[in-house]
């Protein structure tokens, strides 16, 4: 009895330590060993948060649950498109499903819950723009804000023109904003043609 008592607390001190999040895979990695893993979540010390993803019961997350859910299962992936315009606050929209981005030729599972949509860029509109944050111990990848917006008028067919040009619009009105690196990102995604009629009319 007293030996699971131990381990318990270990496994509980090798929560918080990473951030009171873990993967089932990252726990195993970790040394928690399953049935302890289990003993935890039937005693209410932990919660299920999604598939194969736990945290400390009662932590207060600092991000979306279902973001940190997605980014745990897929940390290759990048948060994209409207999900990312919502985190940078550039969008009056609500994401509907979490939208990730990935490289062209990556296998692109169907994620129901919570809804998740995928989107295939290339190599090198993949690479540019990414900025990494974490929370409760979970990186999580998001394109930063000039990148966000191209890559909305890049998608315009799949979410929406009037999406693009909102965030545009929320853009220009944002500190810090570097014109200089939107259109760089818009020559990497072939988009600079497109975009610039919208960027002289709200000049």
């Amino acid at each position: 009895m007293k030996d699971k008592v131990m381990a318990a607390s270990k496994a509980l001190q090798i929560f918080k330590r990473r951030g009171g999040v873990l993967r089932t895979s990252q726990a195993l990695r970790e040394g928690i060993h399953p049935a302890v893993l289990y003993k935890l979540r039937d005693q209410g010390q932990i919660e299920l948060i999604g598939r194969g993803v736990y945290k400390v019961a009662g932590l207060a997350l600092q991000a979306d649950p279902d973001l940190i859910q997605v980014a745990s299962r897929f940390p290759n992936a990048i948060v994209c498109l409207v999900s990312a315009l919502y985190f940078h606050e550039l969008t009056t929209q609500i994401p509907r499903s979490i939208n990730l981005a990935v490289k062209t030729g990556t296998h692109m599972p169907k994620v129901m819950s919570p809804p998740t949509t995928f989107f295939a860029m290339s190599d090198a509109s993949f690479k540019i723009g990414v900025q990494a944050f974490d929370f409760q111990g979970v990186k999580i990848k998001v394109f930063d804000t000039e990148k966000t917006v191209v890559d909305c008028f890049k998608f315009r067919s799949r979410i929406g023109l009037d999406v693009a040009i909102e965030a545009l619009k929320a853009w220009k009105q944002k500190r810090g904003k570097n014109i200089s690196k939107l259109l760089g990102y818009a020559r990497v995604c072939r988009i600079e043609k497109i975009m610039t009629p919208y960027l002289e009319a709200l000049s």
